[in-house]
């Protein structure tokens, strides 16, 4: 398979470097003092499962061969309160982690991309 036709999966490392991608994002999010209420009563049992969804849905986003079993963005994610100035720290540790692991630009507008697409389901207007 050619990098032209490899899929965004491929080109980002598989499995492996989506999953070393969402185990430095969430710690990342969790942290933020303006995130952090989003995980502030979860157990770690949760918290492990989510990290899994995160990474099924990164890697079937990204055109591996994971199905992701989670619930849609829109149920996951109603009644959270999370807004537009939530969203961009969310884009801004997502693009710190992308720097740390050195993604590529391409790979990186690609991913912006697919994330983006989900913003409407996500953000409470």
């Amino acid at each position: 398979m050619t990098e032209q036709t490899a899929t965004l999966f491929a080109r980002l490392g598989g499995y492996d470097a989506i999953a070393a991608v969402a185990d430095d994002l969430l710690p990342r999010l969790m942290s933020d003092s303006r995130l952090g209420r989003f995980w502030a009563h979860r157990g770690a049992d949760g918290i492990r499962r989510e990290k899994q969804l995160l990474i099924d849905f990164l890697c079937s986003s990204a055109g591996g061969s994971l199905y992701y079993t989670g619930r849609d963005m829109v149920t996951v994610h109603r009644g959270m309160g999370i807004s537009d100035g939530d969203w961009k720290a969310f884009l801004g540790h997502l693009n710190d982690t992308l720097d740390k692991f050195q993604v590529p630009d391409q790979e990186r507008r690609e991913v912006l991309a697919f994330i983006e697409g989900t913003r409407a389901d996500i953000v409470e207007k």
